[in-house]
């Protein structure tokens, strides 16, 4: 093989070429799982064996990496050896790899429905516009990015709806050898987080009287021309719920939370997914949905029922 490249040579490549079809926010995925993953044990590699991949996918579960991490990282991993192989710099063979089986099923982290109703509470009683933020997720479920890039031109208080249709992120780029970060707005990564959300009548009273003096233009959590970023709203969100003695939830939890009230007041499951903007509602599914024993034991004794 005459053009033979290392996986670095070929990674880089492969990202000049991926930049003409992917969003801006991708590629800085991309290049983070291949920085930080892949150059690191394969960057001098000119083939990769399935048992060095192998390998690589347990001392990945070792240093405590989900397998939802892992696997990302070998989409990327795969990705550019099929590009690799394409254009005669290296040798690609599909890998057949394994997976520790999982011996515990991942608890879902959400607030109880005395915790949000507290929370929720005092935020009614110290109204400030970050405050009003994490109200707003729990009302809608909406992302943190989500929630930073908000505007106050997109909740439409005479509708009653919240047109989710940009969020914010802090990405990591390389150009010319010189690392750094950015802050981007851009639209949501797939067509299905673009969306309206439908806000009960006591958030629109709020809304109303808010919209009288605000600025459309403004972002909703600063009041101002200027967003705030995700990472500083997640300190504000920990500083909040320790203020409050509430458990150590992630921000995501905020929007759990929403989405187990809305199966627990009976919603339909494909309506909680569109509202959640998730790509297919399997996703809603396999995240909130779970009988409970009471509900185990209605299916079996119908069964039986049915049976006499």
């Amino acid at each position: 093989m005459q053009n033979q490249k290392n996986i670095q040579e070929i990674s880089k490549l492969w990202i000049t070429d991926k930049k003409q079809y992917v969003k801006k926010s991708t590629i800085s995925a991309y290049v983070l799982l291949t920085e930080n993953h892949i150059l690191p044990v394969f960057g001098n590699h000119k083939v990769i064996e399935e048992s060095e991949v192998q390998t690589f996918v347990l001392q990945k579960i070792e240093q405590g990496l989900s397998h939802k991490t892992i696997r990302d990282i070998l989409i990327v991993l795969k990705m550019i050896l099929k590009y690799g192989a394409k254009h005669k710099y290296t040798i690609y063979t599909p890998f057949e790899l394994q997976f520790p089986t999982a011996r515990t099923n991942q608890k879902l982290e959400i607030l109880s429905r005395s915790e949000q109703v507290k929370i929720m509470n005092h935020i009614q009683e110290h109204f400030t516009f970050k405050n009003f933020g994490v109200y707003l997720c729990l009302s809608t479920g909406l992302r943190i990015g989500e929630i930073c890039a908000l505007q106050w031109k997109d909740i439409d208080e005479l509708d009653g709806l919240i047109s989710v249709n940009k969020t914010i992120q802090r990405i990591y780029t390389i150009e010319n050898g010189i690392r750094k970060t950015e802050l981007l707005i851009d639209t949501p990564k797939t067509k299905n987080s673009i969306r309206e959300i439908p806000i009960n009548r006591s958030l629109i009273s709020k809304i109303k009287s808010l919209k009288k003096v605000v600025n459309p233009n403004y972002y909703v959590l600063t009041n101002e021309a200027k967003p705030t970023e995700p990472r500083t709203y997640r300190n504000y969100y920990k500083n909040l719920m320790t203020d409050l003695n509430m458990p150590n939830l992630k921000f995501h939890g905020l929007r759990h939370s929403f989405a187990t009230r809305c199966i627990e007041s009976k919603c339909d499951y494909k309506t909680v997914s569109v509202l959640l903007g998730h790509s297919n509602i399997s996703t809603t599914l396999n995240l909130y949905v779970h009988p409970n024993t009471e509900q185990k034991k209605k299916a079996i004794n119908q069964m039986f029922r049915a049976l006499k």
